[in-house]
């Protein structure tokens, strides 16, 4: 287990329950946010490079939900933004790939 990461809430408790001993401390605000801003970048990564990528995209939209959460946001309103965005510039289904 690499150490100074964030990691989900009940993996120190799973730790001890194999005789280790992590040292955690319990960060919030600002600090929080970034640590999962950085947590998301590590997910995307994961998915960039899993053969079966269903497991990665769960914990990418797991730290998206506790950005919302951490920034206060409405996921609602978030949903909205997307929506608007995609009405305005489109998804990426059709796989479009700008070249020049």
């Amino acid at each position: 287990m690499i150490v100074g990461k964030l990691v989900r809430d009940r993996i120190p408790e799973i730790m001890r329950q194999q005789g280790k001993d992590p040292e955690v401390e319990r960060i919030s605000g600002e600090r929080l946010r970034r640590a999962l801003k950085d947590k998301l970048v590590e997910e995307a990564e994961e998915v960039r490079q899993a053969d079966d990528i269903a497991e990665e995209l769960a914990d990418v939209l797991e730290v998206v939900d506790a950005l919302i959460e951490a920034y206060g946001l409405d996921p609602g309103e978030v949903d909205l933004a997307r929506a608007d965005k995609k009405a305005k510039r489109g998804g990426f289904s059709r796989g479009e790939y700008l070249i020049r």
